[in-house]
């Protein structure tokens, strides 16, 4: 993704915003640090690594490379569909203390391979929040990219703000709007509410299921949980997540390893080893509200123990593994705990 503007007008209209506390510290550097695979979240992108991201254009969805389904038309589609949507939700962006941008005519910018961006009206982003650069990249679809540094109070940081300059015709209605990278900004919410890790996507879903199908877990010959009552859990993009209650598992089996990873749409995740199988289950001890039906419940990697449904074996399905991403500066735990 590549961005540009100049100083805009209006200021955002100040609101009343929840108090943030910070991150313990270790709690914080172990989040952030975390490189290993984590369970149906990903991190963005890098100008040097092709990674997914979420939604329409993540893992598995019908505009990434390796959609499952396909599009019915008598002519091929082309190699990349970008998809872009008015969000149709009140946005704002914090720096320094300071909302920097307020608005209720954000476009929602699905690109393959990343994930959603928020683009905002020049007049809804205050008016000495973005210095000019020299800094100019170029988008493989949309063109000539002018950056932006961000500034507010004392405090300014280089190649936090971006606008599309030289916009083919089919992509006008991004014409002069500003997108802000989601790591330089202190925050981003919708109306009072903090949206963490990116912005939100409408098209991503989940449904949780029960079932009274039985599934089992072991490691060599020794059984490490069975359970006829699991919960399968379906998320865009990916392939189906079995978790089991506790009670249904040897938990002498388990050990707790140090690190959590975070997913923007069910919270805090912690791992288990077991046996010699390093992080081989993981749990969302404290998930959101929105799939509380899973918190506690423990999932098991297929690829590193033995999971049978029914019977059958289970293998990690293609293109599943994901590389988590670090959460957002000043991120409470409590805070993330309570939505």
């Amino acid at each position: 993704m590549r961005h540009l503007a100049d100083a805009p007008s209006a200021p955002p209209k100040p609101r009343a915003q929840p108090a943030a506390s910070r991150l313990p510290l270790h709690l914080h550097v172990l989040i952030v640090n975390n490189n290993h695979p984590t369970p149906g979240c990903g991190q963005p992108p890098t100008p040097h690594r092709k990674e997914p991201a979420m939604g329409l254009s993540w893992q598995q969805g019908p505009l990434s490379a390796g959609a499952i389904g396909h599009f019915l038309t008598p002519e091929p589609l082309p190699e990349r569909l970008l998809f872009a949507e008015r969000l149709r939700r009140r946005m704002r962006v914090k720096f320094n203390d300071t909302w920097i941008a307020d608005s209720e005519n954000v476009i929602l910018l699905h690109e393959p391979g990343r994930y959603p961006v928020a683009y905002f009206p020049r007049e809804d982003v205050a008016e000495q929040a973005l210095v000019a650069s020299d800094k100019v990249t170029h988008h493989k679809d949309l063109g000539d990219t002018a950056w932006y540094a961000a500034h507010a109070g004392d405090r300014t940081i280089e190649r936090a703000a971006w606008e599309f300059t030289a916009l083919p015709g089919h992509a006008a209605e991004l014409q002069g709007r500003i997108a802000f990278a989601w790591r330089a900004m202190d925050a981003f919410y919708e109306e009072d509410e903090r949206i963490l890790g990116h912005a939100a996507d409408p098209y991503h879903r989940i449904d949780i299921r029960n079932t009274s199908r039985t599934l089992e877990v072991r490691l060599g010959d020794t059984v490490i949980a069975r359970s006829e009552h699991p919960v399968v859990l379906f998320e865009s993009g990916f392939a189906p997540r079995w978790y089991v209650p506790r009670a249904d598992i040897d938990e002498t089996r388990q050990r707790p390893v140090e690190g959590q990873t975070f997913c923007s749409y069910k919270g805090l995740c912690d791992y288990y080893d077991i046996g010699d199988v390093h992080r081989a289950a993981w749990s969302y001890r404290n998930a959101y509200r929105e799939v509380d039906r899973i918190a506690d419940l423990v999932s098991f990697e297929a690829d590193k123990v033995e999971v049978y449904l029914d019977g059958k074996r289970l293998h990690l399905e293609p293109g599943q593994n994901v590389v988590p991403h670090g959460v957002d500066r000043d991120l409470d735990v409590d805070e993330v705990k309570a939505r």
